[in-house]
């Protein structure tokens, strides 16, 4: 289902000539656009600090910024001060940042000697309002305070599941915004798809007129209110482990297999793209290591696919930035036809669609993985010194000639019916039988035994003095001396 969802809404009729019959409606001249403009703009601030004053809420300017790249973000200081502060529902605080935004000014035309309306690149205040809704859970309201007053809401599915979980009594475990365990995931899976039906234009216009009193002014001159647009979403496939540890053995095998066995034309099949001639753009893949996890990342253009856990939960992640990558069936003079998708919010659910069908073919190019985690641990395993009861066993080294000789000699398959004694070892060992020193070699031969079933690679047969392999030491035998004589030689070979 979605994560991360941000919502943008533009106003139906925002371009210049729009705005100049809308400041003729309100008997405004072109030149004084600048006091109008800023009237507006405190109108807005004074409605803020009164949103915030009413539920006895901070209403804080930052000076400095407040993202990612600094450490801490906007949302986390939100976060901060909804628990210093033990709010539990409504609104959490309202904050204030000058930041950059495409808005509306006038200038003169030095052909025409008029002045007009344009649109540019400036700076303005924009107002972030933090709530926690009943329903849709913690959640933020950006507005623009300059026209054409762009506003932008975010929210986030796994909030608002957690807040359908609390309302049917579903019990659940938490970290972060990933869910590690649900009580039942048939009930959750079935409440997820709700989320992708709603009707979200008339939920965000009540956002929206929650936080822009201006609105009702606008609707009464000629603009018929916010058109709403997906401007970024991340849908998001959980897979949930029992342990983290579980998790952590299995990671590095599919962060590996994503880097070396995957390679761009895979990245483009993923997001559903058939590589061809035409194709004019970047595709990248990276690998990041942060505080909380590693995480490997596929780009095609604005669009992107990544791996990454949380916890003890293995996440797929697509986030779409430009749907018109993407085709949807539309009806066009009355055929359906393949057309690009619009940002549009009514074609929500086929951003959802595509995420999820662009998960699924990842997870499926990583079914052909085969875990080495096991086999890393066994060698790490063997060659360390275990200490079993009072007696302590030497390592082993898998590389050197003695060792894989001692293998090859205890571990071998002329001893699968009735087992081994130590002079059938010690003949095997290349040793003489014969000579004054007999006794010393059996006693070396009962050391290296008693290694061997240090490490777990022999036992004893039951009411005899005989050995027999156990079948870790059957697998050690087989990869230790293919090892040796058969891999290392040929990527020797291959690394000249």
């Amino acid at each position: 289902m979605p994560d991360r969802v941000l919502f943008r809404g533009h106003l139906a009729r925002r371009d210049p000539r729009t705005l100049s019959l809308f400041l003729a409606r309100r008997h405004v001249r072109l030149k004084d656009f600048g006091r109008y403009a800023q009237a507006r703009t405190a109108e807005l601030k004074a409605h803020a600090e009164r949103l915030a004053a009413e539920a006895n809420r901070p209403f804080l300017y930052l000076s400095s910024p407040h993202t990612a790249r600094t450490g801490y973000t906007k949302e986390q200081l939100a976060r901060d001060i909804a628990e210093r502060d033990g709010v539990r529902e409504g609104l959490v605080c309202v904050l204030s940042a000058l930041e950059p935004c495409n808005a509306f000014d006038v200038r003169g035309n030095h052909k025409t000697h008029r002045l007009e309306i344009v649109r540019r690149l400036r700076q303005c205040l924009h107002f972030y309002f933090y709530f926690l809704d009943p329903e849709l859970g913690f959640m933020h309201v950006r507005l623009q305070s300059w026209l054409p007053f762009t506003i932008q809401i975010y929210v986030n599915g796994r909030e608002w599941l957690c807040r359908q979980l609390d309302q049917r009594g579903l019990g659940y475990q938490r970290y972060d915004n990933a869910l590690v365990a649900i009580a039942d995931l048939g009930a959750a899976q079935r409440l997820a798809r709700h989320f992708l039906r709603r009707r979200w234009p008339a939920t965000l216009d009540r956002c929206a007129h929650r936080v822009n009193p201006l609105l009702a002014a606008m609707h009464a001159t000629g603009y018929a209110g916010y058109y709403w647009v997906t401007e970024q979403c991340e849908i998001a496939t959980d897979l949930m482990f029992r342990r983290r540890a579980a998790l952590r053995t299995l990671l590095p095998d599919l962060l590996q297999h994503s880097l070396l066995a995957l390679s761009a034309e895979d990245a483009l099949r993923f997001l559903g793209r058939k590589p061809h001639g035409r194709y004019q753009g970047e595709t990248t893949a990276d690998l990041k290591r942060r505080p909380e996890g590693v995480r490997v990342k596929f780009r095609m253009k604005r669009n992107s696919i990544k791996l990454y856990d949380k916890w003890s939960v293995l996440r797929v992640e697509t986030t779409i930035h430009n749907p018109r990558e993407f085709k949807t069936l539309r009806r066009v003079q009355g055929s359906l036809r393949w057309m690009p998708l619009p940002k549009g919010v009514a074609y929500f659910w086929r951003l959802n669609e595509i995420g999820q069908s662009a998960n699924a073919r990842f997870l499926e190019a990583l079914a052909s993985v085969h875990p080495t985690h096991q086999a890393v641990a066994e060698l790490d395993r063997l060659s360390r010194s275990r200490i079993v009861g009072y007696q302590r066993s030497a390592r082993f080294n898998p590389l050197s000639a003695q060792d894989t000789r001692l293998f090859a000699a205890a571990l071998s398959g002329r001893h699968l019916l009735n087992g081994f004694r130590n002079r059938d070892l010690t003949g095997l060992l290349g040793v003489p039988p014969a000579g004054t020193d007999i006794r010393r070699r059996r006693e070396r031969t009962a050391r290296l035994i008693a290694k061997l079933r240090g490490h777990g690679l022999i036992a004893t047969v039951p009411r005899s003095r005989l050995y027999r392999v156990t079948p870790r030491g059957h697998r050690i035998r087989s990869a230790v001396i293919r090892f040796r004589h058969v891999d290392f030689p040929q990527a020797f070979a291959a690394a000249a």
